[in-house]
């Protein structure tokens, strides 16, 4: 027994002799646990890709503005071959329903998808028409939440410009609905260009105060 204790003492000299020496050869400075990453180093990161990302929007409204038709044309396309592409989306979709009922339904949405995907996209005049009367609703709406997010953080750095958005939105939209539809080969191409530069803007202006508010903290 007192042989055995010995070698086990022995062994656990042994054990805590390696221990420090594995600690031992460890970086200076370095700590066994595991560091967390730093919340202003994430908050500076966010920020950077919030102004690469607002300076593309606000390049993009300049190329909108420039060529108003075409943005437009461009966007009811676009729109189009989405609306297309759900279409089929559901009518595959309906082939694999367990009933009949269900199946049918799926059936009626994904062909009214697809009409009126087919309708935008071989009559694009007509599709800016109305996609100009849905866009100045559209502005309506995000006008009014951009004044409820304003209203809720407006003790927050920054959260003036929201207020302009949303200011803006709502006057671009009132403009567009009080023209149509005379003028909707240039409004959606002109004001969805705006409201780009300005959300670009308001992106830039929050990073920004967002990185002030982390050099401060740092």
């Amino acid at each position: 027994m007192l042989l055995r204790g010995d070698g086990l003492s022995g062994t656990m000299r042994a054990f805590h002799l390696h221990n420090a020496a594995s600690i031992g050869k460890l970086p200076k400075g370095a700590s066994m646990a595991t560091a967390l990453p730093n919340p202003l180093v994430a908050v500076k990161q966010a920020s950077k890709w919030a102004t690469v990302w607002g300076v593309a929007l606000i390049i993009f409204g300049v190329l909108a503005i420039g060529e108003p038709l075409l943005a437009a044309i461009a966007l009811t396309t676009f729109i189009a071959w989405l609306l297309l592409l759900v279409g089929v989306v559901h009518v595959g979709l309906a082939f694999h329903a367990h009933s009949g009922k269900s199946m049918g339904w799926k059936a009626l949405v994904g062909l009214a998808y697809i009409f009126i995907g087919g309708y935008l996209l071989f009559r694009p005049v007509v599709g800016v028409a109305t996609l100009t009367l849905v866009l100045a609703f559209l502005f309506m709406v995000e006008g009014v939440l951009d004044f409820m997010l304003w209203w809720r953080s407006r003790s927050v750095d920054g959260a003036f410009w929201i207020l302009v958005d949303s200011v803006i939105t709502l006057a671009l939209g009132a403009m567009i609905y009080m023209h149509w539809p005379s003028s909707s080969v240039w409004a959606i191409g002109t004001l969805v260009g705006i409201s780009m530069m300005i959300t670009g803007v308001t992106r830039i202006m929050l990073s920004l105060a967002a990185r002030h508010v982390a050099n401060r903290l740092a």
